[in-house]
C-alpha cells in the first residue's frame, strides 16, 4: 500500500525544518507547527497500517513529544538553545524514520 499524500507531507516539513537553528518565537512557532503536522500525520499512517507505523507513533513521536517539553520547561537562554536544537532534531529524526517506513511499505 503507498502512502504518497503522506510521504509527500512529511518531506515538505523536512524542507521547512532546514534552515531553523537559532531560538526565537518565529522558529518555534515554525517548529510547533511541523510538530503538529507530524503528529496528525502520523496518526493517520498509524491508523491505516497499525503493523508499520504504531512504533513510529509510540516512539517517534514520543520522543518529539518528551524535547517540547524540556524545552517548554527551559529556564535560561543558554538551556532554552540547547533544548530548542534537541527539539529540532527530534522532529528530523522522526520524519526520516517515518518517510522510510513509507518507502519501505511500497515493497
Amino acid at each position: 500500500m503507498g502512502y504518497a499524500k503522506e510521504r509527500s507531507k512529511l518531506e515538505k516539513l523536512s524542507t521547512k525544518i532546514v534552515g531553523i537553528n537559532i531560538y526565537d518565537q518565529k522558529n518555534l512557532a515554525i517548529l510547533i507547527d511541523i510538530y503538529e503536522q507530524y503528529s496528525h500525520t502520523v496518526r493517520i499512517l498509524k491508523n491505516k497500517e497499525p503493523e508499520t507505523f504504531a512504533d513510529l507513533y509510540n516512539n517517534e513521536l514520543q520522543e518529539v513529544k518528551t524535547g517540547k517539553r524540556s524545552l517548554k520547561e527551559s529556564e535560561s537562554e543558554e538551556t532554552r538553545q540547547t533544548n530548542f536544537l534537541a527539539f529540532k532534531e527530534s522532529i528530523q529524526i522522526a520524519l526520516e524514520k517515518t518517510i522510510k517506513a513509507t518507502l519501505a511499505s511500497l515493497k
